[in-house]
This record gives structure tokens, sequence and C-alpha cells, in this order.
């Protein structure tokens, strides 16, 4: 390429009448709009295995563990296990699907694209919000189907409004592992996010007190209660177990934390790159 050539573009460039690079427009949110937030989510939806985590796994979770045995007799705060089982297992779902949407960005990243969007006016942290959003939508696309499953099955048995509380908090704190699959995807390579986050949310969801009851105050709970499955899981269940400890809120807050932490640390690396 002649030498001349960039030195030449620049100057025809600042001779153009009104150019001026240093206030040129920059687009209102960094580039965050509803076109670019639907056309992710019509990129994700395309993505059968996406969609088979979100719509039919958890529910299959649901069925599994509360079709073994008659717990509708049993009852656990305000409603039965029944019940309790159905905001677990629509937790577990909830954490899959949001953190599985959270590792679009490795992909991405493998792909290339991510370069490519720092080409146009998309902001870092609008891309990352655009991840987020999508993740927390997947969230709770998996909630409803658990929670529809449990209409279906007729035997959990709580108030309509604790119905809901449930429901809705269990998708606030899938903000936590949206936030984990962000930072997993910025972590590792596109086709190792999910073989590391699957069985790892698994096992943290044993070690959380989601699939089996803990007893309260043994050894076994207070190693519980590091986890990041543990402060979400007792605020998920909180409208209906009316029991929260302060612990619990502070585990949940201090993992959000970290994982957005984490993302963020990992996010400025890979964009001040060149």
């Amino acid at each position: 390429m002649n030498d001349t050539a960039l030195p030449a573009a620049s100057a025809t460039a600042a001779a153009t009448p009104g150019f001026d690079p240093a206030t040129r427009a920059v687009p209102r949110w960094g580039g965050l709009n509803r076109t670019l937030v639907g056309i992710e989510l019509r990129r994700v939806l395309r993505n059968r295995r996406t969609v088979i985590f979100a719509f039919v796994f958890p529910s299959a979770l649901f069925f599994a563990f509360a079709g073994s045995q008659d717990y509708a007799n049993e009852s656990v705060g305000v409603g039965n296990v029944s019940a309790y089982i159905m905001v677990s297992m629509a937790l577990y779902g909830a954490a899959l699907t949001a953190a599985s949407g959270g590792t679009a960005v490795a992909l991405e990243r493998s792909l290339g694209w991510s370069r490519q969007l720092r080409l146009t006016p998309l902001s870092p942290v609008s891309y990352i919000l655009v991840k987020t959003l999508l993740a927390v939508l997947l969230g709770a696309v998996a909630v409803t189907m658990v929670n529809v499953a449990g209409l279906v099955q007729g035997k959990p048995d709580m108030p309509a409004a604790t119905w809901v509380a449930c429901a809705l908090l269990t998708v606030v704190c899938s903000l936590v592992f949206a936030a984990l699959g962000v930072f997993v995807g910025y972590l590792v390579p596109g086709e190792n996010a999910m073989q590391i986050l699957g069985p790892g949310l698994a096992l943290l969801s044993f070690l959380g007190n989601v699939f089996i009851p803990i007893t309260k105050g043994t050894t076994m709970w207070w190693v519980a209660s590091t986890t990041p499955m543990f402060g979400v899981a007792e605020i998920s269940r909180w409208p209906l177990t009316r029991e929260l400890d302060w612990y619990s809120v502070l585990n949940a807050v201090a993992w959000l934390a970290v994982f957005v932490g984490g993302a963020a640390w990992r996010m400025s690396r890979d964009t001040a790159r060149v």
C-alpha cells in the first residue's frame, strides 16, 4: 500500500465541509436499542439447544423430582413440598438458561464477532447489557415453563400471590447466573463454556440446598451457605417458606458482585486487545 494513502485520506476527510471527528454523533445509550435486542433474541431462539434447555429440560426435572413421591400432603410454610420443589426446579432452570445465554459472548469471541462489533458505535457496556437482558429473558421463559408444568400436574399448593412472588423473585435471582455466564464466556474458549457451566451448576445445586434439602445448622449447611446457589434459592423460596436469614441475602449480593466484577475485568482486558 502507498505510504501516502492514509495521510491523503485523512486530508480529504478533514477537508470535507462540516467534518469533525471529535464531534461525530454517538448513538443514544451506546447503541442499545429495541432493534438490536430483537435481532439478538431471534438469533438465540434459533438455537435448538437453548430452546430445549429453556422449554423442556427444567420442566422435565420438575416432573422427575415432584412425581417420584406424593408431596401434596406435606406442608412447607404457606404451601406444600410440591410447591417447594417447583420453585427450586424453576430456579435451577433459570440459572442454567440464564448462564447459557450469558456464555454467548464466548462463541462470538471465538468467531471474531466481538472484534467486528468494536468497529461499530455499540459500546462494550451496551453489548454486555444486551447479553444480560437476553439471559434474564431466557431465565424467565424457564421459570414460566416450570410453573406451567406445576399447574398441569396440579400438586403444588400455595396462595396465588405467593406463587407469583416466587416466580418474580426467581427471575430476578437469575441475574446472578447471567453475570456468571458472561464472566465464564470471557474467561474460557467458546466451545468449553457450557461444558464447564452445565456440570458446574448441577454440582452447585446439590451443594446449595436446591436439589436436596440440607438440615439447618449442620456442617454441610454452613458449607452450602457459601455457594452461589444458596442465597438465591433462599430468596426465591422466601414467599413460600416465610424464612429468610440476612446471610442468605448477603450471599446472593456478594456472588452477584463477584461475577459482575469478574465479567467487567475480563471485558476490559478483551477490549484492550488490538
